[in-house]
Order: structure tokens, then sequence, then C-alpha cells
């Protein structure tokens, strides 16, 4: 079972190219273990019927499906563009123009949906379309204009993103547009919220106390993308601590930070999240080609690879599912790299324990670990009311699956896109573990090691009142 039991997990984006109950289903059969709900693009109306193809086709197959709420953040883009184009050479002098009763009549003076003129200093750089065209900030041109110098030839078109990587935005990344999708949302199936465009823990603690009020269970992930997220070890440590887990948000982190920073960070974020116990998302162009060929390049192949042997959680399709034209293919595709890697590359143990609050639990998690390890177990199996026990298990990653069962549906869904983990719900009993176990073996689900009769598992269990591991043991089933 092993070597078929996909460790790293897949979270691929629902748009027009898998719109619809049938696309979803065959989507989430072709590998996909949570699906990504961009709130940059669609209504609410919509969101709604692609969260009920979610879950039918969840409950259709037996499985647990994460779904993520991804909020657009302070994503600030050019408005409507006269011919929705404006070419542009080095040396123009371009105004932002904030006023929502603008209209740009092809000159000089664009549309912003954004008041800049309230964050830029002179002298801050403001790139446009993906990094395309360069400008600096040359002045303050009124309470809701400014005024950019070019820096290079290009052009930009309507509704194209900006990215300012020296402006502080301090603590002001809630929109009135994640506003309302935070309270809609709450009220909404959602297992996990991801804020965008994050500067510091602050703007984390924001949105957990924002979902707690409207009575949300969901857990936050943290998008890093922003330069001054990751200006200190201290500082992007804090996030990660302060996070349920993180989004390496690769695409606007090259542009404010530089290309050749992403890689570094990447495996810095990675490292810091299996620390603390904490989910890691490697996102952003990762099968890219794949929007219009049927087939991924070798260097998105090893871009895969690369995040599943440093021992990423998750990695994630964007365009390619929600915009492509081989959408399930994607999955396929990705899927077949994770498979290949795991069974080809160990990913090293962790060189020390797992940091955090629970630093005995942690301890047990790790010797759970090694123990099924050594005893060459077929499974661990946690139980788990809170999720807690199965997350600091999946920090240890180990080369054994993880089955995970809990009470609660909810954090069974969450647990869809933790490493190596496959999670069932089940009424609570000081068994449910072992009776799982008991009955996926029968189900044919759960397989011994070739030469042996019984299924080798260790049980590694929490009392309902604490966060954490504090009981292993070993059963033959």
């Amino acid at each position: 079972m092993s070597k078929l039991f996909k460790r790293t997990k897949i979270l691929a984006t629902v748009g027009p190219s898998v719109f619809g109950a049938e696309k979803v289903e065959e989507m989430i059969m072709a590998g996909a273990n949570g699906c990504r709900l961009n709130c940059s693009h669609g209504t609410n109306e919509e969101r709604d019927e692609q969260i009920a193809w979610i879950r039918a086709a969840a409950e259709k197959k037996g499985r647990s499906v994460a779904i993520l709420q991804d909020l657009q953040g302070p994503k600030i883009r050019l408005g409507i563009l006269k011919d929705n184009h404006l070419d542009l050479v080095r040396g123009d002098e371009l105004v932002l123009e904030a006023d929502p009763n603008f209209e740009h009549d092809g000159g000089m003076t664009v549309p912003v949906q954004y008041n800049l003129a309230e964050k830029v200093r002179v002298g801050e750089r403001l790139s446009m379309f993906d990094g395309k065209v360069k400008t600096e900030v040359i002045e303050i041109v009124s309470e809701t204009a400014i005024r950019v110098s070019v820096l290079n030839d290009g052009f930009i078109m309507s509704k194209k993103g900006l990215n300012l990587p020296d402006t502080d935005f301090g603590g002001d990344i809630l929109t009135p547009k994640d506003l309302e999708d935070i309270e809609y949302g709450a009220g909404q199936d959602y297992d996990y919220v991801a804020l965008s465009f994050v500067q510091s823990a602050s703007d984390i603690e924001k949105l957990k106390q924002l979902l707690l009020s409207f009575g949300s269970t969901a857990k936050v992930i943290a998008k890093i993308e922003t330069k001054k997220a990751i200006e200190t070890d201290e500082g992007l440590e804090a996030i990660v601590k302060a996070a349920d887990g993180i989004m390496v948000a690769r695409g606007d982190m090259a542009v404010e930070a530089g290309a050749e920073v992403v890689p570094i960070v990447q495996r810095k974020l990675i490292a810091m999240c299996r620390a603390h116990s904490k989910l890691c998302i490697v996102a952003t162009q990762m099968l890219s080609s794949m929007v219009d060929s049927p087939e991924p390049t070798r260097a998105e192949v090893s871009d895969v690879a690369t995040a599943v042997v440093q021992g990423a959680d998750v990695v994630m399709l964007s365009d390619e599912t929600a915009n492509g034209k081989y959408p399930i293919e994607a999955v396929k595709a990705m899927k077949k790299v994770i498979l290949y890697t795991q069974n080809h590359s160990r990913i090293a143990p962790m060189s020390n324990l797992p940091e955090g609050k629970n630093v005995a639990y942690n301890a047990i998690s790790f010797a759970a670990a090694r123990l099924a390890e050594k005893i060459e177990a077929d499974v661990i199996v946690c139980q788990t009311a809170s999720g807690t026990t199965a997350t600091m298990m999946a920090a240890q990653r180990p080369n054994v699956p993880i089955v995970s069962v809990t009470p609660d549906r909810r954090v069974a869904n969450q647990l869809a896109l933790i490493y190596g983990n496959s999670a069932f719900v089940r009424p609570y009993s000081e068994e449910f573990g072992f009776d799982l176990a008991v009955e996926l073996k029968k189900t044919g689900y759960l397989q011994t090691e070739e030469g042996r009769k019984d299924l080798l598992a260790v049980i590694a269990s929490g009392d309902k009142n604490v966060m954490g591991t504090d009981t292993i043991r070993v059963r033959k089933v």
C-alpha cells in the first residue's frame, strides 16, 4: 500500500475548466485532496455551487476533502483601460488615479482600484502586469492620485495587478471585499481561509479573531508573498507560529522580492513548518505549461519533485486546473511525480524534535514515528479529536502511511491536506483507531507487508481533553 499511498497532497483550484459536479468529482478521483476557491474571481452564488459539488463528490467516494477559501487581500489592480491596452516607453510619466468616477480616455492618467496616495512614498518601487513594467513613485499628486516614472518599455492592460515591494501597508491588508468574504465564508463549509499579502504575525491574529467572532472553525493559512514578510527569519518564524499553515506564494514573491530569493525562502519555510508542526503549501506555476499543453516540462517536474523531497505537505495547482485546457491531466501528472519521487527519494528525518507548546507530545510523536519505521509497521493509526496528534505525527514525515480517525468531520477535512494522512470520521470510543484498522483491512484499503499474515499497526492517541499524543501501542490486526 505504501508505494501507492500519496503522502504529499494536491490542492487544486476550482474554476471555469472544472465548473460542474462531474468535473469536480473527476478532479478529486484523479488525485486532488483539497479544492481552492479563489475569491479574486467569481461570485458567492458560484462558490455555493462549487462547495456543494465538492462535498457531494467527497461523500460519494467516501473521502475527506479540504476546501480552502483564498481571500483576495490588497491585490491592487488597474481599472478599465480604453481599448484594454496602453503602450509605455521608458521615461513616460503615468498618473494612477483612484477616483471611482474616473474613466480612462486613452491618455497617461489611468484608473487604479486602490488609493495608493494614502500608502506610498516618493522613491518607492511599483511594478505592473506581473513585473513586466517597472516604475518608481515620483510624486503624490493628490489625495487619490500618484505619479510614477516608467523604467522600461512595455504595455499594460485592464485589471492587471500591481506590486509594491517597498510599501508598508501598516497592517491594513484586509480590504472591504475581504471582510465581506470572511463574513460570508464563516457561514459556509470552509476548512481553511488563506490570507493574502501577510506582512506580520499580527495580520494572522486579526483574521483569527474575526473568524472567531463569526463562529468559524476554519484554520488560517498565511500566504507568504511580500518582501516585508521575509525580511528577517525572526519575523518569518513569528508568522509561521501564529498561523495554522503557510502558503509559499511564489508568483507575487518573485515580483516583490526577486525571483532568486524564492527557492531559498521555500526551503526555509518548509523547514520552519515541519519544526512547528504546521501545514506547508507550495504554490504557483508548478505545472504552468499544462495550461496549454497536455504534458509538463522537465523543469516543472523537477520543481514538483523538489517540493516533495523538501517535505512540503501540499503542492498546488492554480491556473492549470482553474483555466487550463488539461485540468484533469495536470492533477494526474502531479500525482505521478509525487508517487515516483516519494518511492525513490526518502525525505531526510528532522535533526531535532519539533518545537512548540506541547514539547512532551511532540517527543512522543517523534518516538512513535521512529518506532513504526523500526518495526516496519504497515500503518500508523492516529486517534485524534482536534487533529493535533495527526499533525504532530505528520511533522516527522514518516515513511509509513498515516490513517487518522476523528469524530469531527471538520477535523477530517482539514487533515486531508496534512502530509501522509488519510482521515476517516467515526464515533469516538477508546478503541476506534484499532476498530478502524480492522475495518480497513477487511475492505482491502490497508494491506500487510508481503509474507506477513497480520497487519502491524502503531496506534498513537491522545486523551479527548489534551492536545497531542500521549499514548503509543503496537497492535496486530
